[in-house]
């Protein structure tokens, strides 16, 4: 089940996408893919529902976040064997954790904005988590209850602000749009498998990140019952992953992006995203 809201003349619809793609409105159901939409009984709710029963949207917009009322984004660092090998650091012997700010929240399709003083501007494509029941000091084994479903997310990183700015990553990682997730939220029943999907990621037509969760150090649930141990988590909070191998910093030269750039990520069933490179403008 595919879930997205969608921006329309009137404002922002929850839908429904059908087989087909079709944007089937659900607002005589739900007010918003929110916390109480994503709770188990919310999906199971909307699993019952008949798409061409519900009224079709024509896209005539974009599709914002898929997610409405995020509380929390956290951050996973070196999750990827292939992408610690990229950076020369060791294997991290338990997750590394940052958080992102909801301000830096952005849809499929919106620009990526450039900070006035931004000079090493890195992309990083990413399986973002999305949590479903509360929970906190969740076990491994129950871990996979608390997962909702599934995003396309991107962590765009100044690694000048991460690196060299006060010893602070997470200024590197929260500027407004640096948080870009969707086209749709995917429910976890149609990934049975979230250690085998494949994440790509191309610069100006160029393929720079080409790998798949099955390079993870710690897996999807093993990353819930851990940060589970320092924060509760709640509907709505989402989990971003981590990233494969081929990010800018890790070329040879190091490559950042400019203004214009074009990135697109891909992750099959969650969908593609596409990002214009665009300076900030006050």
């Amino acid at each position: 089940m595919r879930l997205a809201r969608l921006r329309t003349a009137g404002g922002i619809r929850p839908v429904l996408l059908d087989a087909a793609g079709i944007p089937r409105d659900l607002t005589g159901h739900v007010a918003d893919i929110g916390h109480a939409t994503l709770l188990p009984e919310g999906l199971a709710a909307l699993r019952r529902l008949d798409p061409a029963g519900l009224p079709a949207l024509p896209v005539e917009g974009s599709f914002a976040p898929p997610v409405s009322g995020i509380g929390k984004i956290i951050g996973v660092g070196l999750n990827y064997r292939a992408h610690a090998a990229e950076c020369g650091l060791p294997l991290p012997k338990e997750p590394t954790l940052f958080l992102k700010p909801a301000s830096a929240l952005a849809g499929a399709m919106d620009p990526v904005i450039l900070p006035p003083d931004a000079s090493a501007l890195d992309w990083e494509v990413e399986l973002g988590v999305v949590i479903g029941r509360p929970g906190a000091y969740i076990a491994p084994g129950d871990a996979a209850g608390h997962i909702a479903g599934y995003v396309l997310g991107i962590d765009f990183s100044e690694r000048v602000f991460q690196f060299d700015r006060g010893g602070q990553g997470f200024k590197g990682k929260s500027s407004d749009s640096f948080a870009p997730l969707g086209p749709w939220f995917l429910d976890a029943a149609a990934v049975p498998d979230p250690q085998g999907l494949r994440l790509t990621l191309s610069v100006n037509g160029t393929l720079r990140q080409d790998g798949t969760t099955a390079d993870m150090i710690f897996s999807v649930v093993e990353l819930v019952a851990t940060i589970s141990r320092f924060m509760s988590l709640q509907p709505g909070d989402v989990i971003l992953s981590g990233t494969p191998a081929g990010v800018g910093m890790g070329q040879v030269p190091p490559t950042y992006l400019m203004p214009g750039d074009v990135v697109v990520a891909e992750a099959g069933p969650l969908g593609r995203q596409s990002h214009v490179v665009t300076p900030y403008a006050g």
